[in-house]
């Protein structure tokens, strides 16, 4: 087993950094938090093979080499070995195909058989020392692509990019009646409902939500949407669809009828970011699941 979770080296290119810090600092991207988890867990930081501290005078063309300490699970987080569909993995990502049904974190109702169990289970069988970083999140009841960071480093550089609207989410969802129009844009502020910690609702104190969405198929009593987020509230699809007058097929927290599915109809479809290490974009897309396929 290796003794770090990662290891990333990086060649000086000029004399603008004149000391270690701020090449990695800004040149790695990486965060005062992440500096002093490697410096006090074991990490490593070494110029040109040689042990060096943050302090390290700097010159075109060293070698800068950074070890990520190993990583411990939770003693909360159960080791579970549940069947996964790993769409893409590298060094640093994992995307996973997540079905409907699963939760992705644990809860106190349910501690077990999520997707976090899961992915601890996987990395126990491949011998990977660290712990769950979800990326994003899907409700329990929507299945689809979900990202997963293999360690801190990885989860922090995705997140930012999330954050500042680059990781693009895709999702198809089949919705009651026809949309009219047929293609456009929800421009709705999303907050709590005031007699629930769970409801959302379009509200005017609420943050800014915006949704686009295009129609692919139109039956005579449901549509399917091709929809894009470009804001990330909790149920951001599900409250702006409802609040059209055209909620999610399944989805009775919000007014859906389960008449055809008896989860709401949502899947992420696809993701495209820009790979935060390698630098070229990636592009992860799934198919319709069975349930709602059958619908169409």
């Amino acid at each position: 087993m290796s003794n770090f979770v990662a290891t990333f080296e990086w060649v000086v290119a000029n004399d603008h950094h004149k000391l270690l810090r701020p090449f990695l600092r800004e040149e790695c991207q990486l965060s005062k938090r992440g500096l002093a988890h490697i410096k006090f867990n074991g990490g490593m930081i070494m110029v040109n093979g040689h042990e060096a501290t943050v302090r390290s005078p700097l010159q075109c063309g060293d070698v800068v080499t950074v070890g990520l300490p190993l990583e411990k699970r939770s003693e909360s987080l159960d080791v579970e070995h549940i069947p996964l569909s790993i769409i893409y993995e590298d060094d640093h990502f994992i995307v996973v195909d997540k079905v409907a049904g699963m939760l992705t974190i644990p809860s106190r109702e349910h501690p077990n058989g999520t997707l976090a169990n899961a992915i601890l289970g996987y990395y126990e069988r491949i011998g990977l020392p660290t712990t769950f970083h979800a990326v994003n999140r899907l409700d329990r009841d929507t299945s689809g692509l979900l990202i997963i960071a293999k360690h801190r480093f990885a989860h922090d550089r995705m997140s930012d990019l999330q954050n500042k609207g680059k990781v693009k989410r895709y999702y198809q969802a089949l919705v009651h009646d026809r949309v009219h129009p047929p293609n456009g844009t929800v421009d709705a502020p999303i907050g709590r409902a005031d007699d629930s910690i769970i409801t959302r609702m379009v509200t005017e104190n609420g943050k800014k939500a915006v949704t686009h969405y295009h129609t692919l198929t139109q039956k005579r009593n449901y549509s399917l949407l091709s929809i894009q987020l470009e804001t990330g509230r909790t149920h951001q699809i599900r409250v702006h669809f409802a609040y059209l007058g055209h909620p999610l097929l399944g989805d009775d927290l919000y007014g859906g009828k389960r008449d055809y599915i008896s989860r709401q109809a949502l899947h992420c479809n696809k993701i495209e970011f820009t790979h935060p290490f390698i630098k070229e974009t990636v592009t992860i897309t799934s198919e319709l699941p069975k349930d709602m396929k059958q619908l169409l």
